[in-house]
């Protein structure tokens, strides 16, 4: 589990290039060996805000400290922190083991101690024997991790990784986010992860940061962040959701405002059976598209009282012919009212 210390805290931190300002004043506190993701689209800030953590870009206004201290106006190699790339940036005509102990040797640490830690490096991301190997011999996914050994062979206090995965295919990929957390709760040490892939920072992290145009959005677990979205914004970009605004809200929450509920939380019942009880919302509309997706459905349907919502079903019984068939149908939606909460 995380510590109780604070091993990153930025204050005030704003950054911009010319008359574009890329971040907005963010605060924010990271605990030490706590996996923290920070998530959001391109050109949201997360980048940004993780090169100036790593000192490759001065902020414009603001603090960054680590472990207490000030590191604002700090070099990069004057911060106990390392960097892990999307393009992994090992050396070709290099083996495995003097990728690893490549900064070791920068830093003048003897050469027998150097090529032992990076043995050990490499055995603790799987690579154990493959010390003599040269990267074109391996796969993506091994190049990763060789990148990692690299990063965490100096004993960082911080690891920062900036959309690691990003190059790997899916099936690759899914693999290495679970080998990514197991081995950053093995080593223990704080894993500041950027990434626009919600499933991803979902998947790992201990905490996510939303980034929205410079600013943080929403920070909290990633139950959190699903469950209660703080803004529009971050229910309709971590996962899929449904937002009731308006005349819809109004007859269906009871409420104005706007509202939002996950798909998977809505079941389809009888259009002509009861209506919901007094812990239950319901709404009335028309499927206008079926998608099977397989495992589950994706039912979207317009609502009588404006607005439309999407709903998803698992496929325990039914097949593609039998889903689709619903296209047109009258149906009614339900959920229960703890589902649905009020964003704005």
């Amino acid at each position: 589990m995380p510590g109780e210390g604070t091993a990153i805290r930025l204050q005030s931190l704003h950054k911009s290039f010319g008359q574009v300002e890329a971040i907005s004043g963010v605060d924010l506190e990271i605990r030490d060996g706590e996996f923290f993701s920070m998530l959001g689209p391109s050109g949201s800030g997360k980048t940004t805000v993780l090169r100036m953590i790593a000192g490759f870009e001065p902020p414009t206004g603001g603090t960054i400290e680590l472990a207490g201290k000030d590191v604002t106006r700090l070099a990069p190699f004057e911060r106990d922190v390392n960097t892990v790339f999307q393009d992994y940036a090992l050396f070709p005509h290099m083996t495995l083991e003097q990728n690893v102990a490549y900064g070791l040797k920068v830093r003048k640490v003897p050469k027998a101690e150097r090529l032992e830690r990076a043995r050990e490096a490499l055995a603790g991301v799987r690579l154990e024997g493959f010390g003599k190997r040269r990267p074109s011999q391996l796969s993506g996914g091994q190049r990763q991790r060789v990148a990692l050994a690299r990063a965490l062979v100096g004993r960082p206090r911080v690891l920062l990784l900036d959309e690691p995965l990003g190059a790997l295919d899916l099936k690759l990929r899914e693999e290495m986010q679970v080998e990514l957390k197991e081995l950053q709760r093995g080593v223990g040490i704080t894993f500041v992860f950027v990434t626009h892939d919600q499933e991803e920072a979902l998947t790992m992290s201990d905490r996510i940061a939303v980034f929205n145009r410079g600013r943080i959005e929403q920070i909290g677990t990633p139950a959190e962040v699903y469950e209660r979205p703080a803004t529009p914004f971050v229910a309709g970009f971590v996962g899929t959701s449904n937002l009731l605004t308006g005349e819809a809200a109004e007859q269906i929450v009871g409420a104005a405002g706007t509202y939002s509920v996950r798909p998977e939380k809505i079941r389809l019942v009888d259009a002509a059976g009861p209506e919901a009880d007094d812990e239950h919302r319901s709404a009335i509309g028309t499927v206008a598209e079926v998608v099977y997706l397989g495992d589950a459905t994706r039912f979207i349907v317009d609502l009588d009282s404006g607005g439309r919502l999407t709903a998803l079903q698992q496929n325990l019984d039914s097949g593609s012919a039998e889903v689709g068939a619903l296209r047109g149908t009258r149906i009614r939606l339900q959920w229960h009212q703890r589902h649905n909460f009020r964003v704005a």
